[in-house]
């Protein structure tokens, strides 16, 4: 399918998307000023909006409900987590811990008849009575009224709360009751665009229901299209697979169904808008969207439009594409709903910049200025989407006596901001009405309230009694000018994300095409490195490191330190060709590998830091006349055993770990994957690290016995199998005449993630796809046992298995493939015998190209956690379910196993997150998020028990280990006299 954008437009768009913030608001400061005059009278209808806001508070139970529980309070908080968890609950007992977790602490009595709304004070005294049952000891009277009543009172009572919140933001339940709450007195005037709740699909089967729910609105709403509704559509949606590196595949069939959306609106005479989602999907859905636009049948309709986020860096280019399509375009301008989702994968994909603004003002900027466009542009009907009165004020100037636009606002927001405007000024208003039942609205009613809900948005301000009017209606654009337009001082560029200690390691935009593309390019070049030969001689490698070790050991510390970073500046100078290596040596896919030049890079700057701060002399304390230190010195020759599933971070991070400690190293890679080490070793050496220091000794297992038999070794570092540490841990000790080394072991374990009734079904299934089967499940921390409550498994199970249908298996190097093979022939053997072995139990598996090492990934039922009692090494997930009420006995029996790695909880009750804490015998615990990918220095990363030794790599203790201590006391009163005290003021005779 040819491009619908032209090129000079995606150039446009590709040089604003990562543009330095203060560059980008330049000529957006210029464009959204206004003169003196014009400012005084924007402020003077902003003022009259404001009295309007806030008489629409005073009677409105929407309005007093939001008022009396603010997000900042403890109060909002717990009902914002409740509204979020609670309908999705299906069994009582823990719908009950989620009300005593969420109700406990809060003091609803505070609130009680507070509100001039008898619904607000009805439900807040549910809430009284609710924390009252769940709060009191186990002797008060409302305890043994519990007992006698039963705790369905209180469940009824919280969601009678609960459902008032989601008529709130919800117009209905079904279209056809949406359509008729429009029709009551209050909505008179105003229109509706009716969204489906269509969040993203994580299966064909959510796509397939979404798209029919879509359907089924256009028809109801077209039943009377003179009442001017219409609705609104997400792409993501239609399709579980909206994204970038699929966009062959998508966007074809995206803009398949938005065309027979588009024709059926057409035909029923309503409107048609495609909804704004996350940055990286923008050139995707123009494509989508310029492709309808441009179909001759649609041609005469105008009811076809698109919404922009005004907080996105290439907001203008994009309307003036819109405006460029040669027919009428509706354009719905909206602030933004995805702020802090975008600032946080910038910030973990270490990209270059942000791809919005970090300033809520310059925002409320763009949104200014690319206001004026639409008003200005010929072919666009503008829509303002806002519950802010300044910048419904600056439009209505702006706009002088025209009438040719709409604003819109949320529903159950900005009530009382418009309706002056509509009744008695004849401006248009539509309100974005979310249609759906209230349990499955749950991440929409999220992201609202967070959104309207922070300090910055002018919906708090306006209840803020601390701001003076003054201070809500200052001008974004003085604002953003004092400040030159710079980011802001919270939010650092991904780059400067660690602060002074060191810079964070670049990635790769891989929702960029064009970057994706040229990736792609760059990982399947043929590679030119020879396979190094297997060491001929350990024993000679390991002398040449005995024989560099005085002269590296006495290198200052800032000096070693300078070769890591300069070898992290090295890595991401040869990054395209150290990804290509991972690739296709190590069957890396294109995300993996570039995670894998990041975390090496990563690991030699954090040592590097580490070093400077901690391998000084430390002065201790003592009695006067002595002097104590202690210093840390390297060890020796050290030998760095590392796997093949992380052949370039791990096997340097181990490297470099013991260099900077003042160690030399004899450095054995896997068998599997010798190349990469080869090409790390080099870099090091040009970094400034001696060749004598660091001595690469390819080849198997016969060198690794070599290696560690060698009693000259003064310390070894390993990560692989468990039965491996044992078997290097015997030969540690086997000779009696052997100094006792240290040995530093990560090793793998049976890890579990543990899911309660109140997790959202989507993200868990989303976080289980990643910890399963990312890198084909052969990663050391990879979720090898998913144990589901018993109450939700068969749903969320059906969940998991539709989106396992959509996992691509494939060669390494292409951007859509998800699971590629195995690492050899052997690891293949061993996990098809036992996937065949256990095919009675299979309760998912998909289809794998007949040609590789590709093991389907599969889904295997257990009957209980016992029933596991190894690690299987690859895309293998087992699943038992457990009772309500049973997590510490849960946890206990994973712990029983033996194993420490890692584990997982989804939750929404801060009490299970707290028990798993508390009780989970393993090195890492990941809640509410996948199990795999620690960031150096965020989150230390090793195992206990079976699973390793300690210390954690990438953590503030690792580097210790490699050291010896030496501690050296001086009596300086045995030359004659303590000078010290003979100096003192009042010292002396």
């Amino acid at each position: 399918m040819a491009a619908a954008v032209p090129s000079s437009t995606l150039a446009q768009l590709r040089a604003l998307h990562r543009a330095s913030e203060p560059d980008v608001l330049k000529p957006l400061l210029e464009r959204a000023a206004a003169g003196a005059d014009s400012r005084a009278r924007i402020v003077d209808t902003a003022s009259g909006l404001l009295a309007d806001l806030r008489a629409a508070q005073a009677r409105g139970w929407v309005n007093q409900f939001l008022q009396e529980y603010r997000l900042n309070s403890s109060e909002g908080v717990a009902l914002l987590s409740l509204a979020e968890a609670f309908l999705r609950v299906p069994d009582p007992e823990t719908a009950d811990l989620l009300i005593a977790d969420k109700l406990g602490d809060a003091d609803w009595r505070a609130h009680a008849g507070q509100s001039n709304s008898r619904l607000v004070n009805t439900a807040t005294w549910g809430l009284v009575v609710g924390r009252a049952l769940v709060g009191e000891g186990e002797t008060g009277p409302l305890k043994r009224l519990l007992s006698r009543a039963g705790e369905p009172f209180v469940r009824q009572a919280v969601g009678a709360a609960m459902r008032m919140m989601g008529e709130i933001f919800v117009m209905g339940r079904t279209i056809d009751e949406a359509m008729k709450r429009m029709r009551r007195p209050d909505h008179r005037g105003f229109t509706a665009s009716f969204d489906m709740l269509g969040e993203a699909a994580r299966t064909s089967a959510d796509a397939e229901r979404y798209f029919q729910a879509y359907v089924d609105a256009i028809d109801a709403v077209g039943s009377d299209p003179r009442a001017g509704h219409s609705v609104s559509v997400k792409l993501s949606a239609l399709h579980p697979r909206y994204e970038v590196a699929r966009w062959d595949e998508c966007v074809p069939a995206l803009t398949e169904m938005l065309e027979a959306l588009a024709l059926q609106a057409a035909a029923r005479g309503i409107a048609l808008t495609v909804d704004a989602e996350e940055s990286e999907r923008l050139e995707m859905s123009l494509d989508i969207i310029g492709a309808v636009a441009a179909l001759p049948r649609l041609r005469d309709w105008d009811g076809f439009g698109m919404a922009v986020q005004a907080y996105g860096k290439r907001a203008r280019p994009v309307v003036a594409w819109a405006g460029s399509l040669g027919r009428l375009m509706n354009v719905r301008l909206v602030k933004g709903a995805y702020w802090d989702s975008e600032i946080k994968r910038t910030q973990v994909e270490g990209l270059d910049d942000y791809p919005l603004f970090t300033r809520k003002a310059a925002t409320d900027v763009s949104y200014l200025a690319v206001a004026r466009d639409m008003l200005d542009a010929r072919h666009i009907r503008p829509a303002f989407a806002s519950h802010n009165a300044l910048t419904v004020a600056t439009i209505v100037e702006w706009a002088g006596n025209g009438r040719e636009f709409e604003f819109q606002r949320l529903h159950g927001m900005g009530d009382g901001l418009y309706e002056r405007l509509v009744r008695d000024q004849g401006y248009h208003c539509r309100i974005y009405a979310p249609v759906g039942g209230h349990r499955d609205l749950l991440a929409y009613l999220v992201r609202r309230l967070l959104e309207n809900g922070a300090n910055s948005s002018f919906v708090h301000q306006l209840a803020d009694a601390r701001l003076s009017e003054a201070d809500i209606l200052a001008d974004p654009v003085a604002k953003i000018a004092a400040v030159g337009g710079s980011r802001h001082p919270s939010i650092p560029l991904p780059v400067e994300l660690f602060g002074a200690e060191r810079r964070n390691s670049r990635g790769l935009d891989l929702g960029d095409r064009v970057v994706l593309e040229d990736t792609r390019a760059a990982v399947n070049r043929p590679m030119t490195e020879p396979v190094p030969a297997p060491a001929a001689d350990v024993a000679a490698a390991v002398a040449r490191a005995r024989a560099a070790f005085p002269a590296w050991q006495t290198t200052p510390v800032a000096a070693r330190a300078a070769c890591l970073d300069r070898l992290a500046d090295l890595l991401e100078r040869d990054r395209d060709r150290l990804m290509a290596i991972c690739v296709q040596e190590a069957f890396k896919t294109i995300p993996d590998a570039i995670g894998e030049v990041r975390e090496a890079a990563d690991f030699c700057r954090y040592y590097a830091a580490r070093a400077r701060a901690t391998l000084g002399s430390v002065e201790l304390p003592g009695p006067t006349g002595e002097r104590n230190t202690l210093h840390l010195e390297g060890r020796g020759v050290w030998a760095t055993i590392a796997p093949w599933n992380f052949p370039l971070a791990i096997f340097l991070g181990q490297t470099v770990a013991a260099l900077v400690t003042g160690n030399t190293v004899v450095a054995k890679p896997a068998p599997q994957t010798p190349r990469i080490a080869a090409a790390a070793v080099a870099l090091a050496h040009e970094a400034g690290v001696p060749r004598d220091a660091l001595v690469l000794v390819p080849g198997g297992p016969e060198v690794g016995a070599a290696l560690v038999g060698d009693s000259r070794v003064q310390g070894v570092a390993f990560t692989g199998s468990t039965a491996t540490a044992r078997s290097i841990a015997r030969a540690l000790l086997a000779d009696d005449d052997r100094p006792i080394v240290p040995l530093i072991a990560e090793t793998g374990g049976i890890n579990a993630m543990i899911v309660d009734s109140t997790a959202l079904p989507e993200q868990v299934v989303a976080d289980v796809v990643t910890s399963a089967f990312r890198s084909a499940g052969q990663r050391c921390s990879a979720l090898r046992l998913l144990l589901v409550q018993e109450d939700i498994a068969e749903g969320l199970i059906e969940m998991l298995a539709g989106a396992m249908d959509l996992l691509t298996l494939g060669d390494a190097g292409d951007p859509r493939t998800d699971v590629g093979p195995v690492i050899d022939r052997a690891a293949y053997d061993r996990l098809m015998a036992y996937r065949e072995q256990a095919r009675a139990r299979w309760v998912k598996t998909v289809g794998a190209p007949a040609d590789g090492l590709f093991v389907p990934p599969t889904l295997i039922r257990l009957d209980s956690v016992e029933s596991l009692d190894r690690e299987w090494f690859g895309p293998l997930l087992h699943v038992a379910t457990w009772k309500a009420g049973a997590l510490e006995e849960t946890i206990a029996r994973v712990n029983a196993k033996g194993y420490g790695l890692t584990m997982g909880l989804h939750s929404r009750i801060a009490r299970a997150a707290e028990v798993t804490e508390a009780a989970a015998a393993v090195g890492n615990l990941y809640i509410n998020r996948s199990m795999i990918g620690a960031v150096v220095g965020s989150q230390p990363f090793g195992g206990e028990g079976l699973s390793g030794t300690g210390p954690k790599a990438g953590g503030p203790l690792y580097l210790y280990r490699f050291c010896a201590e030496r501690a050296v006391s001086v009596d300086t009163t045995s030359a004659g006299g303590n000078a010290t005290l003979l100096s003192l003021e009042e010292g002396g005779i």
